[in-house]
């Protein structure tokens, strides 16, 4: 390797100067990275990339290769730059450790700036980082469920590391920090930046490490995916156990119009019918789950208690749910009236 000290600052230098002389008015930033090189190869320090402000700016794209170190001079258009402060980037720390090097003027190098305040304003937002975290979470649940149904080893490994990422993004964006540069420090050293963390998510990692096997590999998986669920779990904001919809009137409608299919599953109960009472106690504890996540109500159980064979105790569970949502519900705004018989209703309702 031929590449030295000097050349780093050379590089820049040429790249400034290609995009004054050239691009002018078609390139709004020049940004490098600090902590990005690797033995000593002034890697993302020379530059890293830039924003383009016109379609042709995005010509300034190429791939340099100097004293057998390759450097790529690639976009990251303002669109790409905005996502990634909202943590719909991976690499986030492109945005956050990046170091203007070039501006086309003052109002480009202040967007990028408030960009990364933006980013900053994000990670220390509970509310925000929560919801991050369980997209983080749903990503490596779906690579889980693929890869129960994978036999080659190298394809079940892939999804093991990528399952882990994903937990790992989602425990930093909970502690408001957020993935530092790929391969330098280790997924170790991002996770020691965390002052809270799953239980035994560290230990799980290494015997991720280890494993020789894919069924060690799934098994480990499911408890890293297990354990970071709690996290998440014990780390929702009060705010967004809270906050429900105001628009509780819509609420009451919902639960008026389901007492119709707890009525349906007493019934089927009560005929011993397990194959239509178990499509009804699937829907209500669907619909019940629903409204804890929107309405904030307290988790509702009504499935346990199926048993093919004892569908009274079934039965019994799901009319004490009810019971408790309307109670929850009336606490906070009037329920549908309820009239005893049809003369009641009508001498109301005149």
């Amino acid at each position: 390797m031929n590449y030295t000290t000097e050349t780093g600052p050379k590089l820049t230098e040429w790249v400034i100067g290609k995009i004054k002389r050239d691009y002018p008015d078609d390139v709004a930033l020049l940004v490098g990275l600090e902590g990005c090189a690797m033995f000593g190869d002034g890697h993302g320090e020379c530059f890293d990339y830039f924003v383009p402000a016109t379609e042709r700016g995005y010509e300034l794209e190429r791939s340099i290769k100097v004293g057998g170190i390759h450097h790529d001079l690639y976009n990251r258009d303002w669109a790409r730059c905005e996502r990634t402060a909202n943590l719909e980037d991976r690499a986030t720390f492109c945005l956050a450790a990046g170091e203007i090097l070039y501006s086309r003027c003052p109002g480009d190098a202040a967007r990028f700036e408030a960009l990364q305040q933006q980013l900053r304003d994000n990670l220390a937002d509970p509310a925000f980082v929560y919801r991050k975290a369980l997209e983080r979470l749903d990503g490596a649940m779906n690579l889980y469920r693929n890869m129960m149904f994978e036999e080659r080893p190298h394809q079940v490994r892939m999804a093991a590391g990528y399952i882990f990422d994903n937990l790992l993004c989602a425990v930093l964006y909970l502690n408001g920090q957020y993935k530092g540069p790929y391969h330098h420090n280790g997924q170790r050293a991002e996770l020691a930046k965390c002052k809270g963390q799953p239980e035994q998510f560290g230990a799980h990692y290494g015997a991720m490490l280890a494993a020789k096997s894919t069924d060690e590999l799934r098994s480990i998986a499911h408890s890293m995916i297990r354990s970071a669920r709690i996290f998440i779990a014990e780390n929702k904001p009060a705010t967004e156990q809270n906050e429900y919809s105001a628009n509780l009137k819509w609420l009451v409608g919902w639960f008026a119009e389901m007492s119709l299919t707890w009525r349906r599953l007493r019934f089927f109960c009560e005929e011993g019918n397990a194959d239509c009472a178990l499509i009804d106690a699937c829907c209500l504890q669907n619909e019940c789950d629903a409204m804890a996540e929107e309405f904030g109500l307290p988790e509702m159980d009504i499935l346990s208690a199926f048993d093919c064979d004892d569908l009274a105790a079934l039965s019994a569970q799901a009319t004490d749910v009810e019971r408790r949502v309307g109670e929850w519900i009336a606490e906070r705004t009037p329920l549908v009236e309820e009239y005893e018989t049809f003369e009641k209703f009508a001498e109301k309702n005149a």
